[in-house]
Formats: C-alpha cells, sequence, structure tokens
C-alpha cells in the first residue's frame, strides 16, 4: 500500500511538473494585446512579451510576418513595418511553441489618457451622459482601462482583474457597456469626448488606453530615473528610498491592521448614521441610473459624514502617493507600446499646501520629458488640462495654492509638443469633481487637431500672456492666441454655473505697485490688448489675472475659450494657510 501511494505521488508530480513546463512554453504577448485593440497608424508597431529563453517567435498581421527569438530572460519583441488606417477588423497571431490570436484589430489613432480623479471620473457620472451614452454605439472606437496597481520596483505586466471585469481588455463603446450588468467600464468622461472627437474629425479608428488613479501626485507617474534627473526633486528620492527600507515591515503589519480597518468600518455602518448614510448611497445609485436612462439632471451624491472611517493603513510601499509607484505598475508595462500621444488631467493633489504647488513648475514638466525618455518615441504630443475652478470664490486678486499649480503646468508649455486645454471656468466651488467633462475633452482635442490632424487655422487655445508694458498709471497687455480677438466672454452651463449671466465688464484682474500689494483693477479691451490699472496704485510695476483657486476672470477670444491665469511679477508667493479638499 504504502508503494502504491509513492507511486502515485510520483506520477502526480511528474504529470504537474509536465504541465507546468508546457504552461512555461506557451507563448504570450504584453497584457495590452487582445480582441478588439486598435493599432497605431503610420509608424512601427511594437509587438512584445515572454516566451521560453531562445524560443522563435512569430507575428502575422496585415500581410506582415515578423520572426524574432526570445532572449535569455524570455523577453522577445518584433516591430511591425508602418501600418496604413484600416476600419476593417484584422486577426493578429502570435506563434511560438503555441499559436495565439486576437480577432477584430483595427488600425487607427490610439492615444492614452492619464492623471487623477477628474480624468478618471466616469462617463455614467458626467452632467451629459444621458445622451452621450444614448448615442455611444461606434465600433471604430474602443476603450482599455489599465487596472489599478502600484509597485515600488518597474513591472513588465499589468495588474491582473477579475473574471467578469472588463478593465484590461479592449472594448468597442456601446451603451450596454456604461449601463452593465456587474462590472463595467466606466471609462473616463474626459478621454471618452476627446476620443469622440477626434473620431469625428478624423474618420479613423481610435483607441484609448485609460491608466488613472484618484488622488494621486505627479511624482508618482514619475520614474526613479525621472526624478534623480532634477536636484529639486531629490527630497522625493528621499522618500521612496524611505518607502523601500519599511516595505517589509509594512507588509507583515498591513493584514492586522487592514482587519482592524474593516471591522472600524463595519461597526459604522451598523450605526444610525451609517445606516442613513446606506440609504441615501442606495437611493443615489437608483437616481443616478434612472438619468442614464431617463435624462434629467445628475443627482447630487450624498457627502460622506465626517465620522465615517475613511481612511485605512497605507498599502504597503506607501499607496498610491509614493513617488515612481504608479508609473512602475500603470505606465511601465505599456511601454513600448506605439500611440500617437497623451491627454493628462491632474494637478490637484499637488496643490494642497504651498510648497509642492509651486514645485510643480519643475514636477510636471520633469514627468512628461521622463515619460518621452522612457518611451524613445520623440517629442510625441501631450496636452494638458489647466485646472478647474474650485472652492470659496475670490475676495483678493492673488491668493491661494492652485494658481501656482496653474502656473507649473503652464510651465510645460516650454517643452515641444504641448497644449493645453482649460477647466477654469467649467469648475464647482462646491466639489473638486465639477460634472461637466464634455467641455474639458472637447477643448483638449482642439490642439490635436489643430497640430497633429492638420486643422491649422483652428484656434486651440484661449489667450495667453506674451508682453507687457508700463504706460503711465497704466499697465497694457499684449497676448498671443488671440483668435478672432479678446472679448468679455460668459463660461458655458456647468455644474457649477448653471445659468452663466452675460458679463458687462472685464474681471479677474489684480495691480500692484512697488510694494507687492495686489488690489482689484479695473480692465478694458483695447484692439488686441488689455490695458489695466487702479485709482489707488499711480505706479504700477506687475498684474496678475485669475491668480486665485477660484478665480472670476472673463476674458475669452471670440472662439470662446477663456484666458490662462498669469502673472507679470517673479515675486515669491506668500505663505498661505494649507487647503484641504
Amino acid at each position: 500500500m504504502q508503494t502504491s501511494v509513492l507511486s502515485r505521488a510520483s506520477l502526480a508530480a511528474t504529470i504537474l511538473l509536465a504541465i507546468a513546463s508546457l504552461a512555461k512554453a506557451d507563448v504570450h504577448p504584453a497584457s495590452l494585446f487582445g480582441d478588439h485593440m486598435v493599432l497605431q497608424e503610420e509608424t512601427k508597431v511594437p509587438v512584445w512579451g515572454k516566451a521560453d529563453p531562445g524560443e522563435k517567435v512569430s507575428v502575422t498581421f496585415a500581410g506582415q510576418t515578423v520572426t524574432t527569438v526570445a532572449g535569455a530572460d524570455g523577453a522577445w519583441r518584433v516591430d511591425l513595418l508602418p501600418l496604413k488606417t484600416d476600419a476593417n477588423g484584422q486577426s493578429l497571431t502570435i506563434t511560438g511553441k503555441n499559436s495565439l490570436t486576437f480577432s477584430d484589430v483595427l488600425v487607427g489613432e490610439v492615444w492614452i489618457a492619464s492623471g487623477q480623479s477628474n480624468m478618471a471620473f466616469g462617463l455614467t457620472e458626467e452632467m451629459h451622459a444621458h445622451d452621450a451614452i444614448a448615442q455611444a454605439d461606434d465600433p471604430q472606437l474602443r476603450l482599455f482601462q489599465v487596472p489599478y496597481a502600484n509597485s515600488l520596483e518597474p513591472k513588465a505586466e499589468l495588474a491582473s482583474v477579475g473574471k467578469n471585469d472588463r478593465k484590461g481588455s479592449w472594448c468597442p463603446t456601446t451603451a450596454t457597456l456604461f449601463k452593465g450588468p456587474g462590472p463595467t467600464l466606466n471609462f473616463s468622461a474626459v478621454a471618452y469626448y476627446f476620443a469622440r472627437e477626434i473620431r469625428v474629425r478624423t474618420g479613423k479608428p481610435v483607441g484609448v488606453i485609460g491608466t488613472y488613479v484618484g488622488g494621486t501626485a505627479a511624482q508618482a507617474w514619475t520614474s526613479i530615473d525621472g526624478i534623480k534627473h532634477d536636484p529639486v526633486l531629490a527630497h522625493y528620492l528621499d522618500e521612496y528610498q524611505k518607502a523601500v527600507a519599511d516595505y517589509p515591515k509594512q507588509v507583515a503589519e498591513f493584514p492586522a491592521k487592514n482587519e482592524k480597518f474593516k471591522a472600524q468600518q463595519k461597526a459604522w455602518y451598523d450605526t444610525d448614521e451609517g445606516k442613513a448614510f446606506s440609504a441615501a448611497m442606495a437611493q443615489w445609485n437608483k437616481d443616478k441610473a434612472a438619468v442614464v436612462a431617463n435624462g434629467g439632471p445628475q443627482p447630487k451624491r450624498p457627502d460622506i459624514p465626517k465620522s465615517y472611517p475613511a481612511h485605512g493603513p497605507a498599502t504597503p510601499g506607501g499607496g498610491s502617493r509614493t513617488p515612481t509607484v504608479l508609473f512602475n505598475a500603470m505606465v511601465q508595462p505599456l511601454i513600448p507600446c506605439a500611440f500617437k500621444g497623451v491627454i493628462w488631467y491632474q494637478g490637484e493633489s499637488n496643490g494642497d499646501t504651498l510648497p509642492p504647488s509651486v514645485e510643480y513648475a519643475h514636477t510636471f514638466p520633469n514627468m512628461i520629458t521622463d515619460w518621452r525618455a522612457h518611451w524613445g518615441r520623440g517629442d510625441f504630443p501631450f496636452y494638458f488640462v489647466l485646472l478647474a475652478n474650485y472652492r470659496a470664490p475670490a475676495t483678493t486678486p492673488s491668493q491661494d495654492n492652485w494658481p501656482w499649480v496653474r502656473e507649473g503646468q503652464l510651465a510645460a508649455l516650454k517643452l515641444p509638443n504641448t497644449a493645453t486645454g482649460s477647466a477654469i471656468d467649467v469648475g464647482d466651488d462646491k466639489t473638486i469633481h465639477p460634472l461637466d467633462k464634455l467641455d474639458v475633452g472637447q477643448r483638449l482635442s482642439l490642439p490635436a487637431r489643430a497640430l497633429v490632424y492638420g486643422e491649422k487655422t483652428l484656434t486651440y487655445s484661449g489667450p495667453a500672456y506674451e508682453a507687457m508694458r508700463v504706460e503711465g498709471n497704466t499697465i497694457r497687455l499684449a497676448f498671443k492666441h488671440l483668435g478672432g480677438g479678446l472679448i468679455l466672454g460668459t463660461p458655458p452651463p456647468s455644474s457649477g454655473n448653471p445659468h452663466p449671466v452675460t458679463a458687462t465688464e472685464l474681471k479677474g484682474f489684480g495691480i500692484a505697485g512697488a510694494d507687492q500689494n495686489f488690489v482689484w483693477a479695473k480692465a478694458v479691451i483695447d484692439g488686441n490688448t488689455v490695458v489695466v490699472s487702479s485709482d489707488t496704485v499711480p505706479h504700477p510695476v506687475a498684474v496678475r489675472y485669475d491668480w486665485a483657486d477660484n478665480p472670476a476672470g472673463n476674458l475669452y477670444n471670440k472662439e470662446g475659450l477663456p484666458a490662462n491665469p498669469f502673472r507679470t511679477d517673479d515675486w515669491a508667493p506668500a505663505q498661505p494657510a494649507p487647503k484641504t479638499k
């Protein structure tokens, strides 16, 4: 009996080893590849993955077959020659010791959408969701949502997801995609509206790869090499190294801390306040589903009570705000995919306190340069959203932290092939997540249309400050991106301003003398310039415009695009109190 048992055990072990060997022999591509994907046209298209060391791998697509041999680490890569636009789905086959075939693969335009929660803000919650979802059936528009993960070390593969989760797979857009059932791809509203506009304007297939996480800072999306590149960011390197040193202890302590946190949450939901909040959330979800199905205004999400235990223990490694961790897990696995450009909406998490706000002029351009260096695709288009207006309306012409973040964003315009789409007039003073993403997505599409897709005469930016001249007791300001000319503008209807009132005078301008004390100014449009003055500042030296978290500026061009905030001085910022969300 004993001999028989041992024999059976030996046989079972042999079978398991054989299965493991077969599994190891299977060639597999990077997790970005799959049915319904879109490949970038008119450029070499990398296809890559893992196999056995020395295994011969071939890739066949659109009449091409390219062959390589996996390296000593099992990694392989081939580059397809530039492909022409093709809206007819084809098969892409990868062959090694086994063979995989992906169907319905299109060739068109691929964009990456990234950032934090306002990029992650899903289409189903956006204020125009009803009409957008009703018109969403477009088999030529494909979406791929990168699953959330963070890592202290670079990853070769994206995180895995549950069996019924549509994240991590390519999805042609349909109305049912956004309505369920089960886990749905509640894809970025900004990215969707951007992609829809590119589809309409070019007629080409469009694919969007969404990689975004709410509440994250730019340094988390930057590689360790990128952080080392700028001495100003050295403290982030220190933060990363501390996270690495603390990691084993955090891993050991996390399960118990997390169980304690979940118990606290469960106990809270058993209180009267918790039960009331649960009921309110259930009703909100029901009302939201009714809006998607039948139209009407978006219901307001119930406020989370202050007593709710919202913050559990930090994920080992520091969570998603630690330097490099999102680049490692949610960007690195996408490299070296071929794509046209990037759209980006982030900055709020770098604006909570003044030092990171001012530092953003380093953090953000450095991140763009870092991505470009890792991809090695040159200065690909990188278009970003200028932060929306938020918090209480400005009471002085120079205040708050977010103006410094916006200045840091605009500093990135010194890099080639960058542009901005402004959200500064479509925000909401009551929420950091304004519901109007349609205007944001459309504005982001303007530089793509003008600079990438050949609409050369299209005005793609609001007025941008260019120069100033002191004229007695006034300052004259000159601008670029004038479009059809400067006007007193009115913002589009939004969740924060559903019924905009037509402007009668320019607002948002402050003026100061050598004492650096800014006061509200009188401003008038004079041709293609603006003349600014104040009776209380007889010898002006500087002007600031829209220099607040929630400014009231209304300078536009005739194309309806708001002027970017600016300052003409180089004075160091005052030290305001820290802001909270």
